[in-house]
């Protein structure tokens, strides 16, 4: 009975990944590259959570010569295309990153015209949103945006918060490093209001628990445009074991075929979580290594 309940389970699990990739297929057209790349991957390896670092809108706009608040209206629309091919692969979560605790630093007009920009998102973007079932949540320390902001992001959250699709994460005034000091307060609070402060233990259990992501897996893939080999402070404790995908594309250029490409691109790797690969190199069987104990005898110095 419990062989059987498995097997149903199983099957019943890879009917509904093959029901994604064909939302995804028949979404393309089958002369177009993207169709060839995304009837390429196994459904079964998709990254349940991707997390994505926009990078490169400044530069997109100095090369044409642009103001820099250009390249980020023309970073919007690749947004639209990850969101909705993400939700087609039927990924559980996506998080960009929009906006850092760092970013304060840009010049005043700069960061005005993102405010505008998000603003402009939410409102376009909430139809298709609702269409495709996705659930809109913000992270970050939102009590520091500016209260029209904090409005149009509230209200969008409450619109699409009964939606049982890809969550999609926004992470707007987000540090990786303050969210790690606002998961620790938090257990803090947590454990004074309860009176029982002498006997709190910070566990890695609990440290995930308090975080902004709490309940969501880890990013199996994190993805960064524009060629840069850095972090940037996202995501640090979410992101120990994601594959890490590079690509010199500047973000308002990034399209589904690059996403796709990145998938694949993952699924090709060997993911091992700090154990031993399965797998035997090349597919040759590896053969049993025979060690004579005297040579197991390590010097002392």
């Amino acid at each position: 009975m419990v062989f059987q309940t498995k097997r149903l389970r199983s099957e019943t699990s890879c009917i509904i990944e093959l029901y994604v990739m064909k939302e995804l297929l028949q979404a393309l057209s089958p002369d177009e590259c993207d169709w060839r790349i995304a009837s390429q991957l196994d459904p079964k390896r998709i990254p349940a959570h991707i997390a994505i670092i926009m990078d490169g809108n400044g530069r997109w706009a100095r090369q044409r010569n642009y103001p820099r608040i250009m390249g980020h209206k023309a970073g919007v629309d690749p947004v639209r295309v990850v969101v909705e091919t993400c939700a087609q692969l039927g990924l559980e979560a996506l998080t960009l990153y929009a906006f850092s605790v760092e970013n304060w630093k840009r010049p005043r007009h700069e960061i005005e015209g993102l405010w505008r920009l998000l603003r402009f998102y939410l409102r376009r973007e909430l139809p298709n949103l609702m269409r495709n079932d996705i659930q809109l949540i913000a992270i970050g320390r939102l009590e520091s945006l500016p209260d029209a902001v904090q409005q149009e992001l509230q209200s969008v959250m409450d619109k699409t918060s009964r939606n049982r699709g890809m969550r999609l994460n926004l992470a707007i005034n987000y540090g990786g490093r303050t969210e790690l000091v606002d998961a620790i307060n938090a257990m803090l609070d947590n454990a004074r209001l309860e009176g029982n402060l002498d006997a709190l233990e910070i566990t890695e259990e609990s440290i995930s628990a308090h975080l902004y992501t709490a309940g969501l897996k880890d990013p199996d893939l994190l993805i960064r445009t524009s060629g840069e080999m850095r972090i940037s402070n996202f995501l640090l404790w979410q992101i120990a074991y994601a594959e890490l995908y590079v690509t010199e594309t500047l973000w308002p250029d990034f399209t589904r075929r690059e996403l796709l490409e990145a998938i694949a691109e993952y699924q090709s790797r060997d993911r091992r979580f700090g154990g031993v690969s399965l797998g035997s190199p090349s597919g040759i069987e590896s053969q049993p290594l025979i060690v004579e104990e005297e040579l197991l005898e390590l010097p002392l110095a």
